[in-house]
């Protein structure tokens, strides 16, 4: 797999029928591995190891209705009192972050209402805290690591 801008991790891999598969801590079950399924356990990492963000108020890959279609996205964490803190949107390594890719994440924020975005492919993150009084955004140079209330 191609080498990401993360620090590096221990990974747990599986081979089943010329599939390969990596544990996810979150959903405890191994996923088949596809660049973006790569991508999205470094993010994983980082933010459990780096940013110091507690297992539990971690989602992973859930559906959220959006102008009554369903969508999923990639990584949810969640404040203790169950208001969202921030939202990751993960992309291959191959696919460049664009105007595309903020308002993808733009719009599962009108429902979700997430204090901070975050959208990375592996080589090139973004970050930015959500103004929604004023509706806009301000990029960051990183988030802010974990605080318990």
């Amino acid at each position: 797999m191609q080498e990401l801008n993360f620090p590096q991790f221990e990974y747990r891999f599986k081979s089943t029928e010329n599939k390969v598969s990596i544990f996810d801590v979150i959903r405890k079950k191994f996923v088949i591995l596809q660049p973006e399924e790569w991508v999205r356990q470094h993010c994983i990492h980082y933010l459990l190891h780096e940013k110091k963000f507690p297992i539990s108020l971690i989602n992973i890959e859930k559906e959220l209705t959006i102008n009554g279609l369903k969508k999923r996205y990639d990584i949810v964490i969640f404040n203790p009192d169950g208001s969202i803190h921030l939202m990751v949107e993960c992309k291959s390594h191959h696919i460049p972050i664009n105007q595309t890719t903020f308002d993808q994440i733009a719009r599962y924020n009108l429902v979700l209402n997430a204090t901070y975005l975050m959208v990375t492919n592996g080589l090139n993150h973004y970050y930015c805290q959500m103004d929604t009084e004023a509706q806009r955004y301000t990029f960051l140079r990183d988030i802010p690591n974990y605080k318990s209330k």
